[in-house]
C-alpha cells in the first residue's frame, strides 16, 4: 500500500474509538477483563484484511457501526443487557474468523483474466509490378553468301558467267513418275447366276484339301441349302478345271 500518513493516522484514530466502545460492550455482556480486549482486536484485524483485499468493506462498516451503537446504548442505560445481545456479541469472533479465512482463500486463488486477443499481423503488401521497357532489336535480312563469279571463256566467248553452287544449297530432286498398276493376273471365274463368287473361291480351296466334300456338306458349312451347296461345288470344280 502507498505511504499515506494522514490516511493511516485517520484509520488508527478510528480503530481506537471503535475499540473502546467494543471493549465496554464485551465487558457488559460478561467477558473477562483481558478476554474482552480480543473482541475489538478481532474486528480491527478483519477491517485491515478487508482493506488489503478490497472486499467485504460494507460488511466491516455495518458490523463496527452496529457494535458501537449498541455499546453506547448500553452505557447510557437506554437498553438493558438481554440474552439476544449477549448471543450477538458472542458470535462476533466466529463470524470474523470465517470472513478472514474467506478473504485469505480468495487472495491465494489466482483470478483467470481473459487473455487479450493478439492483433493479427498485417499481411505484407504485394509490390506493384514495375513496367519493363523492352528495346526492340532491329532484325537484319538474311544474307546468302555465294562464291566468286567466274567467267567462261570457252563456251560463250568469254562473256558468260558460271556460278559455283555451294554444297549447303539443296538441289531439287526429280520425282519419278508413278508406275502404272499391273493388270491383275488372277483368273476370272465364270460364276452362274445365284451363286456367290466368294463362296466359289472358298469351296475351291476346300476341295483342294478335301476333294471328297459333297454338296450337302458344303451347303451346311456355308449355312445354305443342299441345292445351293451342289451348285457352288459344280462352279468350284469347273473353275478348278479351267486353264
Amino acid at each position: 500500500m502507498k505511504r499515506d500518513v494522514l490516511g493511516w493516522l485517520s484509520l488508527a484514530a478510528t480503530f481506537v474509538v471503535t475499540a473502546s466502545a467494543e471493549y465496554h460492550l464485551a465487558r457488559a455482556c460478561g467477558f473477562g477483563v483481558y478476554v474482552a480486549g480480543a473482541v475489538p482486536a478481532a474486528l480491527d484485524i478483519y477491517a485491515l484484511r478487508a482493506l488489503r483485499a478490497g472486499r467485504d468493506m460494507a460488511a466491516v462498516v455495518v458490523a463496527m457501526a452496529t457494535v458501537n451503537a449498541l455499546s453506547h446504548l448500553v452505557s447510557a442505560e437506554l437498553i438493558p443487557v438481554s440474552w439476544p445481545l449477549v448471543v450477538a456479541v458472542s458470535c462476533i469472533a466466529p463470524l470474523v474468523m470465517w470472513r478472514v479465512h474467506v478473504l485469505r482463500e480468495g487472495a491465494s486463488v489466482p483470478v483467470d483474466t481473459p487473455a487479450e486477443p493478439a492483433e493479427p499481423s498485417p499481411e505484407p503488401a504485394e509490390p506493384e509490378p514495375v513496367p519493363v521497357t523492352v528495346e526492340r532489336v532491329p532484325v537484319l535480312p538474311r544474307m546468302v553468301i555465294v562464291g566468286p563469279l567466274k567467267t567462261d571463256a570457252g563456251t560463250a566467248g568469254g562473256t558468260g558467267l558460271d556460278l559455283d553452287v555451294p554444297d549447303w544449297v539443296k538441289r531439287p530432286e526429280l520425282e519419278a513418275e508413278p508406275a502404272e498398276p499391273e493388270a491383275s493376273s488372277a483368273p476370272v471365274i465364270d460364276v452362274p447366276a445365284g451363286v456367290s463368287a466368294e463362296h466359289v473361291v472358298t469351296v475351291k480351296t476346300w476341295l483342294a484339301v478335301e476333294p471328297e466334300l459333297t454338296g450337302t456338306e458344303i451347303g451346311t458349312r456355308l449355312g445354305k441349302s443342299d441345292s445351293y451347296g451342289r451348285r457352288v461345288r459344280r462352279a468350284a470344280v469347273t473353275a478348278g478345271a479351267a486353264p
